[in-house]
């Protein structure tokens, strides 16, 4: 019965110390992880952790469904022209075309006349007359007019050739359709780009190459009842404002997280003197997704991508192939069913963030060795980035830095919070047992100093000598003077034999100790005993007073200097009495 109730109370002292230590702090410190997130603090620490993650992953390799022509710095000084010419640029794409291209952009803006007036009136024909060809412009905002597309390109072959970038410069997203902002800047002309219309819903130059591939091959744009577009089967969900890392993400365009396929290798690249001369394969072009745009230094259409961090490679990446990644991604998910960005709810990442912190305090709570508590924290650790990175793979997004800071958050809450608690508590019970001593000490030394005090030794003497003259009064009074045996005998012999005297004789007899019963007996107790043989011998000598009338006058200052001796201890015990009390 014992045991079970032991074991109740050792189970509910368990269960209390997990629930103060472990429930608590991990709610206190999620919590608080949770709220920071909330207000965008871990959000550079977040999409800093998301670069790191496509930086790690394995290379996907060429999508061989694309080729970039790309204008580089040789092309420039090769053929003296900055920017390319229109004439120039007709010719490449009447090549492209002659030799079976599936579809064309052109991410170069060609608003303003470059080169010859027969150049841009090849140009204008090739755009006019060609279905396959796309053109960028560039969408007004509250800082600029925007710029109009290439003359001679229908609106619905019109493309928006911006990107959504993160602080840093960094393109994280794809976008899949625009809409310009209202200018605070005068508009020099009207054009499709710079109308803030709601309804002026602008594809990007990567989503009209989807579009139109995938027209080819009979899959149309579809809507979900949540407005999202879907192509097949595959849904290309939008981004929120407040998705995955992101805390305050301007959702006013359609955008999507970019899956890139790598940093180098994700199409072919070919030139544009090459296209020229006639040197590039035909199985380069035919059939293919064709992106023409600059790819040079020169031109500075460059932009940080999340392979720019790294330390071994810090390029850049140019426009015309980031757009090329967008549309890849796309077409890989529609055709090969390969899986687009994908991120949590934010009650799951809570949760999640909430689970990763209570395990921190969970090891902290448990293991009291400390390098047995940091490898568990690091096999902890190893996990969490280990399963962030598998589902990275997967094209999972989902909490690191959160979840990471709040297992370390949590361990050192508690190793703080229950080491230096059980620490104070020892040193405070050590502390009242050391004053506990020092209060016993005291208290022993004051005891020895009253029994070695001249009071008390006073005390035992007095009642030393007086219990040695009160057994020689006993003993005197057991036996009754001659005088009296003999008038007794006189007056009547058959008083001898009465019981009065020897009654009284038996009751003083048992009223008197013996010398040992009286060495057992403090001397402080000692005066009640006193006290009642004396009334006692009051008692037997009123007796024998009454049969013996004649009292001497040294019997009664006898008597008197006896009752002064009892007043005298009595005044005494309690005297010591009250000094006892008060050493309580």
């Amino acid at each position: 019965m014992q045991n079970s109730h032991s074991s109740s109370r050792n189970l509910s002292q368990l269960l209390l110390s997990f629930g103060g230590t472990v429930v608590l702090t991990s709610l206190v410190v999620a919590g608080v992880i949770v709220g920071l997130r909330e207000l965008g603090t871990l959000e550079g620490l977040e999409l800093g952790a998301y670069d790191s993650l496509m930086r790690s992953r394995p290379d996907k390799g060429l999508d061989k469904r694309f080729t970039v022509l790309g204008i580089d710095d040789s092309d420039i000084q090769i053929l003296k022209e900055y920017p390319v010419t229109d004439g120039t640029l007709a010719k490449a794409l009447r090549k492209l075309e002659d030799q079976g291209a599936e579809v064309i952009g052109i991410d170069i803006l060609r608003d303003i006349p470059q080169g010859p007036p027969q150049g841009r009136k090849d140009l204008e024909e090739v755009l006019s007359n060609s279905d396959r060809i796309v053109a960028v412009c560039e969408m007004s905002k509250e800082d600029s007019p925007g710029t109009p597309s290439a003359p001679g390109i229908s609106e619905d072959r019109v493309a928006v050739a911006d990107y959504p970038a993160d602080p840093g410069g960094i393109v994280r997203r794809g976008m899949i359709i625009g809409i310009p902002q209202k200018s605070k800047l005068p508009l020099p002309v009207q054009h499709l780009c710079n109308d803030p219309n709601p309804d002026n819903q602008i594809p990007s130059l990567s989503f009209q190459m989807v579009l139109r591939y995938l027209y080819a091959k009979k899959i149309e744009p579809q809507q979900t009842k949540s407005g999202e577009i879907q192509l097949g089967t595959t849904v290309l969900k939008r981004l929120e404002k407040k998705a995955g890392g992101y805390r305050n993400l301007d959702s006013g365009a359609y955008q999507i997280l970019l899956n890139y396929r790598s940093a180098k290798n994700s199409v072919k690249v070919i030139s544009l003197r090459d296209l020229l001369a006639d040197k590039v394969p035909a199985i380069n072009i035919k059939g293919k997704i064709i992106l023409a745009g600059y790819t040079g230094a020169v031109v500075h259409d460059t932009f940080y991508t999340p392979f720019s961090a790294g330390a071994a490679d810090n390029q850049k990446m140019p426009g015309v192939v980031v757009h090329a990644q967008n549309a890849s991604q796309i077409i890989s998910a529609v055709l090969d069913k390969q899986p687009l960005m994908w991120y949590w709810h934010q009650w799951q990442e809570s949760l999640w963030i909430f689970g990763w912190t209570a395990l921190g305090a969970i090891l902290a709570w448990r293991i009291r060795t400390p390098w047995i508590l940091i490898l568990g924290g690091g096999v902890a650790i190893a996990i969490l980035v280990g399963t962030s990175y598998v589902l990275f793979i997967q094209a999972g997004w989902i909490p690191l830095v959160p979840p990471l800071l709040g297992l370390l958050a949590s361990v050192t809450s508690v190793v703080l919070i229950d080491r230096y608690a059980a620490t104070i508590v020892k040193t405070v019970k050590g502390f009242l047992k050391m004053n506990v001593e020092i209060d016993e000490k005291k208290k022993e030394e004051e005891v020895a100093a009253i029994v070695e005090s001249d009071y008390f030794l006073d005390l035992q003497q007095r009642a030393k000598d007086l219990r040695v003259r009160d057994k020689n009064e006993v003993s005197t009074s057991i036996k009754p003077p001659l005088s009296t045996k003999v008038e007794n005998s006189v007056i009547d012999t058959s008083a001898a034999t009465q019981p009065i005297p020897s009654r009284r004789s038996a009751e003083v007899i048992r009223a008197t100790p013996t010398v040992q019963q009286t060495q057992l007996i403090e001397e402080v107790d000692y005066l009640q005993q006193v006290r009642d043989k004396r009334r006692q011998l009051n008692s037997s000598e009123e007796v024998t007073d009454a049969s013996n009338p004649e009292v001497t006058a040294a019997q009664i200052a006898g008597e008197s200097e006896n009752q002064a001796e009892i007043a005298y201890l009595e005044q005494l015990q309690r005297r010591g009495k009250r000094m006892r009390e008060g050493k309580k």
